[in-house]
């Protein structure tokens, strides 16, 4: 590529208005210049220096231009070039309200008003028809940045009700990757349309004066292609991505009125904003030797499509009325500036696996009869280096066990492989013993972790744990009836001292009283020792199952004389529709009784601590008190001589210092972990009882002809639709897209799978407003919630 091709084009498309500054705004007669002409000030007197007139060299100006002119002249030959392995960015740029994201995205109404991405991707799968030479593999994902935060428009569209993970920004040796940004494969327009118009609702949008809908964070939309040619050589494959950017419009305060979050929102676009001209400026400038890309989320994504190998294209929105003109101007030096930016572009091409594995095959064939040569000469002609057959393996066992057995002093190894081999049954043969350990004490005990606290108090409140966490007394067991292991009959064992409490180490949410092996750290019980503990948890979860039937049987009296009583139908919906959210109300509030068990043992702990402290530091009163009345003793240096006793109880209070400290931390964290629980509880109940109200109405409430088509297997869920649209008889959207169908189709053919994908995002969008979309399986979440619009 030459010069001039490696610079970045920039264009400038302008909004259609009533009110054109013609005197003030004229384009040249190729429609590569715009020049901008102010009237001078007469209020700054008869000296005026200020520049009135500006001129600039473009690469091409859209006036009144249409979507499907728009996309041949800024986008056409970069989404070719992309399918060859370029990789390829373009963006839109300008003030508030000048139509960047109708350039870009176009309106969703109409098929013929659509904007780059939807066209792009019409480009994209019409070169992905099936041909002998290769197969193309398409890619989608899309990211906003709102207010300096990475959010992922598409985080749930690949699972059920998955939670999105936080976002981070990641300089990988191919470039800036996000992390933890969601890709979709898509093998047709369709699907990649649906999760284009699903990335649009879960946008963030908002009112001013100047944009009824304006886009309040940047966004990019990205296409990822990797494309495999069957070559004489081998396979080539080569990879690229095209990177739709819609960036923020950059606003005045005193012309958008903006305040509240609003004024929040606009400052962050337009200091990312600034940050993107910095950086433009720096790239500009060959005398620059950095470039500060990691000011702000904004410009490090946009890292590798600014200056790199990368074709760039900017499409710069200006508004032509006479108010807007220094908006407009401000725009056209960026455009000037971004086009002294020099790129690159190279085909991005990658080894294909298949023929590393087979060069690798090769290599590994070569190394091995270079050994057979090395173990010739050395007379070494036994020696094999493939894997281990079943006989030989079968050997290597006998002689571990014979090893181990005494029979044999020696085991017979000759190369790595055996030897691996020899260390994998002496584990096998461990992990054999510990399983047979294990299982003999299960059938006769119970082993506790100690270091599961909520298990612990549950020993203590059923009697078979003291204070300190140890095994009571003979009496005190046989009082309840239990038998501790390794207890000789007619003797009280002794005491056993205090096991330290380990910081950092915390109980798993659900776990049972079930540990791995009897070691130190290990309270062993008898099994009937835990059945007034069994009873008390039963008691508990009835006490969970009791208290919704409760809430929900409020207006039972107000019910109709037809449909079921609503605590009947409460338990019915827990079992089928609303089983999900009963199962994640059930977790949470078991996860929230455990937190609260372990925060009393918890405190018992910290009162025990404080307790032993309050003893130490009385007795060491009482001995630097005596100390003072019998008479110091100093060394030569002067100071003071304590005996061990005191040192060992200043050591001893220094310790339970750090322990209070410890457990006063952990003491705040469970309070912190019960409050959020309690919340999620609290929110569980409310989604419950409002899912419940909505399922009732729906499925008893509406006439007989309606409920035959929400029964199971018919083409309506109950929760798909609010009760007044199921009354009435409007147009729903299966009779709309037939609709268009018979207007749209015969003028235009290829518009089918837009409006199918526009049908199905619709549909999503009315689910997720009442309350329809899958729910969450984490216990530790509530229902997921769509993303701010």
């Amino acid at each position: 590529m030459d010069a001039e091709e490696k610079r970045i084009r920039a264009f400038v498309r302008v909004k259609p208005a009533a009110a054109f500054a013609q005197d003030m705004i004229k384009f040249g007669p190729d429609n590569k210049t715009v020049d901008i002409y102010i009237k001078r000030d007469a209020k700054k007197g008869p000296v005026n220096n200020t520049q009135t007139d500006w001129s600039f060299c473009l690469d091409g100006v859209l006036h009144n231009a249409s979507q499907e002119l728009t996309y041949e002249a800024v986008a056409r030959s970069l989404v070719a070039e992309a399918l060859l392995g370029y990789h390829g960015t373009i963006m839109c740029y300008g003030q508030t309200g000048a139509g960047k994201t109708y350039t870009m995205t176009g309106a969703t109404a109409e098929y013929q008003h659509r904007g780059i991405i939807p066209r792009a991707l019409q480009q994209v799968f019409k070169a992905t028809a099936p041909s002998p030479e290769g197969c193309l593999t398409v890619s989608i994902s899309y990211l906003e940045i709102y207010k300096e935060t990475l959010v992922d428009l598409l985080a749930g569209a690949g699972g059920r009700g998955r939670r999105a993970a936080p976002l981070a920004l990641l300089d990988c040796p191919q470039g800036v990757r996000v992390k933890g940004l969601s890709i979709h494969p898509v093998s047709r327009e369709e699907d990649a349309l649906s999760l284009l118009f699903q990335g649009e609702t879960n946008r963030v949008m908002a009112e001013h004066t100047l944009n009824k809908n304006s886009s309040r964070s940047h966004c990019i939309f990205t296409i990822y292609l990797e494309s495999r040619f069957r070559q004489s050589s081998g396979v080539k494959c080569i990879h690229s991505k095209i990177n739709l950017i819609d960036l923020a419009g950059s606003e005045r305060l005193s012309k958008t009125g903006s305040e509240g979050q609003t004024l929040k929102e606009a400052t962050y676009i337009n200091k990312s904003l600034s940050f993107l001209e910095q950086i433009v400026r720096a790239l500009a400038d060959p005398r620059r030797e950095h470039v500060p890309f990691r000011q702000s989320k904004l410009t490090h994504v946009l890292k590798d499509s600014l200056g790199g190998n990368c074709n760039t294209v900017l499409v710069t929105n200006i508004c032509g009325e006479a108010a807007h003109v220094q908006e407009t101007l401000a725009s056209l030096r960026f455009a000037a500036r971004m086009k002294q930016i020099t790129a690159e572009p190279l085909i991005n091409q990658i080894h294909d696996p298949e023929e590393t594995v087979r060069a690798l095959e090769k290599e590994i064939t070569l190394l091995k009869q270079e050994l057979a040569i090395q173990d010739c000469l050395a007379n070494r002609f036994f020696v094999s280096y493939d894997p281990l057959s079943d006989s030989q393996r079968a050997e290597i066992k006998a002689q571990v066990h014979q090893y181990l057995a005494g029979a044999t002093d020696e085991i017979d190894v000759l190369n790595l492989r055996q030897v691996q081999e020899v260390f994998k049954q002496f584990k096998l043969i461990l992990r054999h013993q510990e399983d047979e350990l294990e299982a003999r004490f299960r059938s006769k005990y119970i082993l506790v972790d100690r270091t599961d606290l909520a298990a612990l108090a549950a020993l203590q409140e059923a009697g078979l744990l003291d204070g300190d966490g140890c095994l009571v007394d003979e009496e005190h067991d046989q009082a309840f009836g239990t038998a501790t292991a390794s207890r000789q009959p007619g003797k009280k064992k002794p005491r056993r001292p205090k096991e330290p409490w380990k910081e950092g180490v915390r109980s798993s949410p659900g776990k049972g009283l079930d540990g791995i092996s009897p070691t130190k750290g290990q309270v062993v019980t008898s099994t009937k020792d835990l059945e007034e503990k069994e009873g008390t948890k039963d008691q508990d979860a009835a006490e969970t199952d009791a208290e919704l039937p409760r809430a929900a049987a409020g207006d039972d009296l107000q019910r109709p004389s037809s449909p079921p009583a609503r605590p009947v139908a409460f338990e019915l919906f827990k079992q089928e529709a609303g089983s999900e959210i009963s199962r994640i109300f059930k977790e949470n509030k078991s996860i929230l009784l455990a937190r609260r068990k372990r925060s009393r043992a918890v405190v018992q702990r910290i009162n025990s601590i404080r307790r032993e402290m309050e003893g130490a530091q009385q007795t060491l009163e009482a001995r630097q008190q005596l100390r003072c009345l019998e008479g110091e003793y100093a060394d030569e240096e002067g100071q003071t001589i304590i005996d061990e006793e005191e040192y060992l109880l200043i050591t001893k209070l220094g310790d339970l210092k750090k322990e209070y400290r410890s457990g006063y931390a952990e003491l705040k964290d469970l309070e912190a972990e019960i409050q959020y629980c309690q919340h999620l509880v609290d929110q569980c109940r409310t989604r419950l009882i409002s899912e419940f109200e909505i399922w009732y109405s729906e499925s008893f409430l509406i006439p007989k002809d309606v409920q035959e088509a929400l029964k199971p297997g018919g083409h309506i869920r109950p929760g798909m639709i609010p009760i007044n649209r199921v009354m009435c008889l409007e147009e729903d959207e299966q009779d709309k897209f037939e609709r268009l169908q018979e207007t749209m189709l015969p003028a235009w053919p290829a518009s089918a799978s837009f409006y199918r994908a526009k049908r199905k995002a619709d549909q999503k969008e009315i689910g997720a407003q009442h309350g329809t979309q899958p729910s969450g399986s984490a216990s530790w979440t509530c229902p997921p919630q769509s993303h701010q619009k």
